[in-house]
């Protein structure tokens, strides 16, 4: 199949397109980064349509963001991502429609539940609504944004949308390059997790979901991505700390996070995805049970390359 996959250049993007190019797709990325294969900034209406004109794509993939590590400090820096998430969808929904796509993946995540402690019990796609509203402007304009990426591409006409909710991502395109070298500088804090824990998923197996979804699965569907054991924030960066190496992460009290409002309100959130329904109807499954085993594998490999 013919793809157009925006955010190639991102960390997902970049194993989604190896993966899809390998399985006999042809790839080409839509974006404003000179990596790309179509340059557009996916918020100019205009100029993405321009970029497509006159070519035939039969899915294309919504995986553009602008996450950076300091996004998850403050709610200002979830901005550019919000966008993308509402009038980007927007405007490549007319994308996939005026070059004839039959389908169109979203990446989305966990947080799209929405933030806060959502106890030990496992979230599944059909017990716990997707985009909840909340009374807190910043975290309505965050959950709202994925809320809005899903109900516009479910209720696209002549599109068939499936959405993945994806855990927090680690793996070679994100734990070598980001956090490693942060954990390396002692920037990179944790607090005592209080029970809580998240669902996880290496970026890889991210990006075998993506393939997945555009070749199969029940259309107007959402899939939760995520590895089979959820696990605190803290304990997952000390294991990344000894594997590779780096000193402990330093562990600073809750307040002190405070002045980072956004990475406060994720510190004392629990996430717990079931990916169940995504082994069954999407044939996928993860690599590692959970991201300890991920990580491990992850240094062994890298030492080896070394």
């Amino acid at each position: 199949m013919k793809v157009l996959l925006a955010g190639a250049s991102g960390a997902l993007g970049r194993s989604a397109t190896r993966q899809l190019t390998a399985a006999g797709h042809e790839v080409a990325g839509l974006g404003r980064g000179a990596t790309n294969t179509l340059r557009a900034d996916l918020l100019d209406a205009d100029a993405v349509l321009r970029a497509v004109d006159g070519l035939a794509f039969d899915v294309v993939v919504h995986a553009a963001t602008a996450l950076k590590g300091e996004t998850m400090a403050r709610h200002q820096s979830m901005v550019p991502t919000n966008a993308l998430r509402t009038r980007g969808t927007e405007n490549l929904l007319d994308a996939a429609r005026a070059t004839g796509a039959r389908r169109f993946v979203v990446e989305s995540m966990m947080f799209g539940y929405g933030y806060g402690d959502h106890g030990t019990g496992l979230i599944t796609e059909e017990n716990t609504p997707f985009g909840p509203r909340g009374t807190n402007t910043w975290l309505e304009r965050h959950v709202g944004a994925m809320r809005a990426k899903e109900q516009l591409a479910f209720t696209a006409e002549g599109l068939e949308a499936i959405s993945l909710r994806f855990g927090f991502f680690y793996g070679a395109e994100v734990t070598d390059n980001d956090v490693v070298p942060l954990l390396r500088k002692r920037s990179l804090p944790v607090v005592a997790d209080r029970g809580l824990a998240f669902s996880w998923v290496d970026i890889d197996d991210a990006a075998r979901a993506v393939v997945l979804a555009t070749e199969g699965g029940t259309p107007g569907q959402a899939y939760n991505i995520a590895d089979r054991t959820p696990l605190s924030f803290g304990r997952h960066l000390q294991e990344v700390a000894a594997a590779f190496g780096a000193p402990k992460p330093l562990r600073v009290p809750l307040w002190l996070l405070r002045p980072a409002p956004l990475a406060h309100t994720a510190m004392t959130s629990q996430l717990r995805l079931d990916a169940s329904k995504a082994e069954r109807e999407l044939g996928w499954s993860p690599t590692h049970d959970d991201s300890l085993a991920g990580v491990r594998a992850l240094a062994s490999a890298h030492r080896a390359a070394v």
